[in-house]
């Protein structure tokens, strides 16, 4: 199993994205409603793992079955939801740039908690610093278990997330 790395942001992580964006965008121009790059690399400062992370959010939930077959015919390995419901996973091309790939039916609880997280983060500079830390700290203790370094950071996104619907009106988005 490769090990938990976090690296200092780099600034190439939005161009990145955009060069993973392009063709997605190609396939699924006609259904997607929107495609975000979310996670630490779309927060600017952050450190993080360096893979991107891409929400792909369909106009319609009847467009997933065609999402799918036109992201296996650009070489994406569908592989279900993984545990999360509204939520499906893609593994990258081997010849890409490290990344996920998620499509997200409108409404998906999941696509609404990763805007909002990366949103709140986005603006609350002291917040970035401190999950960046986690994040580093845990990247240590649990270098050889990406389950467990996972699991680890999940209490704070949750403080995150219900503190973006308390107090972060720019945060609240449809019930997020």
């Amino acid at each position: 199993m490769n090990p938990v790395i976090i690296q200092d942001y780099d600034p190439f992580w939005p161009q990145n994205f955009e060069l993973l964006r392009v063709p997605i965008a190609a396939a699924l121009e006609d259904i997607a409603g929107a495609i975000e790059h979310v996670g630490s690399t779309s927060v600017p400062g952050l450190s993080a793992k360096p893979i991107i992370d891409i929400d792909v959010l369909l106009a319609s939930s009847s467009g997933l079955p065609l999402a799918i077959a036109r992201l296996v015919s650009i070489g994406y390995e569908h592989q279900g939801d993984l545990g999360v419901p509204e939520r499906e996973a893609f593994r990258a091309p081997p010849q890409e740039l490290p990344h996920h790939l998620y499509v997200c039916g409108p409404g998906s609880q999941a696509y609404l908690s990763h805007i909002a997280f990366r949103d709140y983060l986005r603006t609350h500079r002291e917040d970035a610093d401190a999950y960046a830390q986690l994040k580093r700290d845990l990247a240590v203790k649990f270098r050889h278990d990406r389950d467990a370094y996972t699991k680890a950071k999940s209490t704070f996104i949750a403080k995150i997330l219900q503190r973006c619907l308390i107090v972060d009106n720019g945060c609240e988005r449809d019930g997020v």
